[in-house]
């Protein structure tokens, strides 16, 4: 075999992706694993998504390429969904770009701003894919802590201290995941005072917002309408339910849409247009349906609070998300040990926090993605382990 491209070696396969390997190995063998590790939607899009794409699929004239920046009604939709739901403005014809799920956006905003040897400011913990895409493009990675006593909300003294004379791109992901912090106004404003003094871009990576939230959601564009130094990413997997539609979109300046586009263009072709017209319908939805979806992740949170109760952990009940993070129990030396013999003895799997950053490392995460039968019944087997 050819060798494989050097900068494979910096980067794994995504845990999940091995877990799920061994998850469906167990399951093939007759063993029922419960998940509760991935935070796949497991409750179905909204109606009015579903009927308008299937609708479109009839159609002729919808099977061919779609524009690389999708339809002008797609980005109009999303615009008036900014507006109403973040009460920020962003024009449809240059500052709003569709992708194919919010994760790409990473991928080609990195590939925009940073050349090898630049450096970038990633959380610790967060999202795997910000380091992925680091190492794929050969850029230093500068971590920077979030931890509980400070609300998992970043010191920018602290960040201050680094070399950032080669930075030019900072990471946040608020409300955060794994932890399910929410970031206030203050910070916000401080992120953008910090970005301006520093000659840098900050992307808020932001697909939770409107799950389990008990607050108006809140955009970092908010902080700095002109979008000068900071720009956004959104998704419709979480707070739609659509996770294999793989619909996003990035909302920046004129400048950096067309930085992104630059690269977008280049790898794929634009969305299917039917998926674009689910998407466009469910930004229709009113309130009722997130106030519905939600009340079904509040009764599976009281289960899953049940098991960590269990477990002996401690949680914050304020949690945005779709996840609750706990912190493990004195008695838990290694956390990953412990996840990994909790699969094989009572076939239910969390997730470590480790695979967010070392400052993940006392840390669990369960998904809300489960049924209620089958949260009970990971509750039930983690009981008889136990005993």
């Amino acid at each position: 075999m050819v060798k494989v491209a050097d900068r494979l070696s910096h980067v794994e396969e995504y845990y999940f992706s091995k877990k799920l390997e061994q998850i469906a190995k167990m399951r093939a063998n007759g063993i029922d694993v419960i998940n509760l590790g991935i935070g796949s939607p497991d409750l179905s899009p909204p109606d009015i998504a579903i009927n308008a794409a299937a609708l479109s699929l009839k159609q002729s004239n919808v099977h061919g390429y779609s524009s690389y920046r999708s339809s002008p009604d797609l980005r109009e939709s999303i615009s008036i969904w900014l507006k109403k739901t973040y009460q920020i403005s962003a024009n449809p014809d240059c500052e709003i770009l569709p992708l194919l799920g919010s994760k790409e956006g990473i991928l080609y905003l990195s590939m925009a701003l940073l050349n090898p040897g630049d450096s970038v400011l990633i959380p610790n913990p967060g999202y795997p894919a910000y380091a992925s895409v680091a190492n794929l493009l050969g850029v230093k990675i500068l971590y920077y802590n979030l931890t509980e006593e400070n609300n998992w909300q970043p010191d920018l003294k602290q960040i201050e201290a680094l070399d950032l004379s080669k930075c030019k791109l900072m990471w946040v992901n608020y409300p955060h995941m794994p932890s399910g912090a929410s970031a206030t106004s203050e910070l916000f404003t401080s992120l953008v005072e910090f970005a301006q003094k520093k000659s840098m871009m900050i992307c808020n990576d932001n697909p939770y917002g409107l799950v389990l939230n008990t607050e108006a959601p809140t955009s970092l564009i908010s902080a700095n309408p002109k979008m000068d130094v900071v720009c956004e990413l959104n998704s419709f997997s979480k707070s739609f339910n659509m996770a294999g539609w793989r619909v996003g979109f990035f909302t920046g300046s004129q400048e950096l849409v067309n930085a992104v586009i630059s690269v977008k263009s280049n790898v794929d072709s634009g969305m299917f247009l039917p998926i674009q017209k689910g998407a466009i319908a469910a930004l229709s939805i009113d309130e009722t349906w997130h106030e519905e979806r939600n009340a079904v992740y509040k009764e599976r949170r009281k289960i899953i609070w049940e098991i960590f109760d269990l477990l002996g952990c401690s949680y914050q009940k304020n949690q945005v998300g779709l996840f609750i993070w706990a912190k493990a129990p004195n008695k838990i030396s290694n956390v990953q040990e412990f996840i990994d013999d909790l699969l094989v003895k009572s076939h239910v799997f969390l997730t470590p926090g480790s695979i967010f950053g070392s400052n993940g490392n006392r840390y669990l995460r369960a998904s809300l993605c489960s049924p209620r039968e089958s949260l009970l019944k990971a509750k039930n087997k983690i009981e008889e382990y136990l005993k």
